[in-house]
């Protein structure tokens, strides 16, 4: 489980990275969205090894809470490219 939450957490990182120098507006937007992906997979490893008591209540709550945070970050960006490369159609 420990490799699988390295692995997806890490790839959120590396697909905003990519996304600061893709060549169009969707390819930005697909970039970001494989990120969202990965963070959603981030939050059920998480979850499992809480439920598995790898984690602590305390550890898995500030860690989640951040996990999810950036989420939501993904997800506010995604809308706002999307209406804006849309707008401009």
């Amino acid at each position: 489980m420990s490799k699988q939450l390295l692995r997806s957490g890490t790839a959120i990182g590396a697909m905003v990275r990519e996304a600061e120098h893709v060549e169009s507006k969707p390819d930005f937007i697909h970039k970001l969205a494989i990120a969202q992906k990965e963070a959603n997979e981030t939050d059920y490893w998480l979850e499992l090894l809480h439920k598995s008591d790898y984690l602590e209540e305390k550890q898995y709550q500030s860690i989640i809470q951040d996990s999810k945070e950036i989420n939501k970050i993904l997800a506010s960006i995604i809308i706002t490219s999307k209406q804006k490369h849309y707008a401009n159609k």
